[in-house]
């Protein structure tokens, strides 16, 4: 049972972030190494910031097909900071391409960190960053798939999910949110996808000395509700194993279209029991996600290896991704690289519908493509269509135009500290 909230109580306000003032296409910023960046028309605002298409400094205007964007934000904010923080350690192309090459793999789905710094305009200054620009999310997708995706198509986001996990794992950090709106598709092949959003992104092992499994009860329930892992939900710092924990959680949704404990997601200690149980019967927990012809058993194997992982142990990422192409094989398939996301029989294609945080944004409810911005926070964007259309309403206009169908979302899918307070719970502390 939660704790009960006082009425009217007095809690202490967060500190008031100030938006960033939109740039004139054509402003041109230069990053720590000197490197120029000239912006394009902005493309999203998340969060307390925005994100514009951007390209290397020259004579020619930034065009829509921009291949980076860059995320501006008040020096005095923090997101961004935060964000930056993992970029600048583990996400350099050098890195990037020297783990390709020694790892044997065609792709990586972290995006590349191009470059960052300060830049001052009418007195006040701007934190700025500059990555890869990224394609539609697979929430939407999601949602076009009638909250179903196939089963093959689900077994290839896995693999691409430890390759990734393990990349950034093997950087010290873990990424703590893991869900289909914080995967990206590549701007330019639809095949590819990237893991995004690092703004809850953990260096759970400075220097390779992993921190010991302590919990926080103001920490609890920190992540996506119905993702967030068993150690979050009790208020341990992020590890390795979390990780996997949400993505089965992730690959059970996709596959059924529900978790279990999805009705009553404003009541986070009962998600985190629910979470509990079903690893205390695995067996019982994927007979309530699927009818007996449809349970996929790699998938039961999966939350088995994992759930046998110590907190601070190191994943047999290997032994998992057998486990996932040995799914694969039993439905007579394999890794082609092609990325399928026709709606498996009896899904029913539905509208796309705007995936919640617990966050207050403004969101834009309007008939042209939307994706998620690069930090993971919702946002007003152009898309590709409209871009190629020559429609340049930035962001603020779209707010002011959107009438009726412009709104303010607070939502309860994403845990802040105030979430945290309304549900406390006291749980054995134990480290596996």
């Amino acid at each position: 049972m939660p704790p009960k909230v006082k009425p009217g109580g007095k809690g202490r306000a967060p500190a008031k972030r100030q938006l960033a003032e939109e740039f004139p296409p054509g402003e041109v910023l230069t990053d720590t190494q000197k490197r120029s960046w000239k912006l394009g028309h902005p493309v999203g605002q998340g969060g307390f910031g925005l994100i514009y298409l951007a390209d290397e400094n020259s004579a020619k205007p930034v065009g829509a097909d921009a291949r980076y964007v860059v995320k501006v934000e008040p020096s005095d904010n923090g997101p961004l900071f935060s964000e930056l923080k993992f970029y600048m350690r583990a996400a350099k192309p050098e890195l990037i391409h020297a783990w390709m090459k020694s790892h044997k793999l065609k792709h990586l789905g972290v995006p590349k960190y191009w470059g960052s710094g300060l830049h001052e305009k009418g007195g006040k200054r701007y934190r700025f960053m500059v990555i890869d620009r990224l394609g539609t999310d697979l929430q939407k997708r999601f949602e076009e798939c009638g909250k179903r995706f196939p089963r093959k198509l689900v077994l290839q986001l896995g693999l691409r999910l430890l390759d990734i996990l393990e990349y950034i794992h093997e950087h010290e950090y873990v990424h703590a949110d893991i869900k289909a709106s914080n995967l990206m598709l590549s701007y330019s092949d639809a095949n590819q996808v990237y893991l995004v959003d690092y703004g809850l992104a953990y260096r759970f092992a400075p220097d390779g000395v992993q921190k010991d499994y302590k919990e926080d009860p103001k920490r609890c329930h920190d992540g996506t509700i119905e993702f967030t892992s068993i150690d979050a939900h009790k208020g341990a710092s992020a590890c390795r194993r979390g990780d996997l924990q949400i993505l089965s959680y992730c690959m059970v949704q996709w596959l059924c279209g529900r978790l279990p404990w999805e009705d009553k997601l404003q009541n986070p200690v009962y998600v985190r029991d629910s979470k509990i149980r079903s690893l205390e019967n695995i067996s019982e927990f994927m007979t309530k996600c699927f009818s007996p012809q449809e349970k996929p058993d790699e998938i039961q194997k999966f939350i088995e290896e994992v759930n046998s992982l110590g907190y601070e142990e190191k994943p047999r990422y290997e032994t998992l991704a057998c486990i996932l192409k040995n799914g694969l094989k039993a439905i007579q398939a394999k890794d082609d690289g092609k990325l399928d996301f026709t709606p498996p029989s009896g899904a029913i294609s539905s509208p796309v519908k705007v995936h919640v945080h617990i966050r207050t944004y403004m969101v834009s409810h309007c008939t042209q493509p939307r994706s998620f911005c690069y930090g993971g926070c919702l946002c007003n964007y152009i898309g590709e269509e409209s871009a190629a259309k020559g429609v340049r309403k930035s962001p603020r206009q779209a707010m002011r135009a959107g009438g009726s169908k412009s709104r303010l979302v607070e939502t309860s899918t994403q845990t802040t500290p105030g979430l945290a307070k309304l549900s406390r719970g006291r749980t054995k502390k134990t480290p596996s």
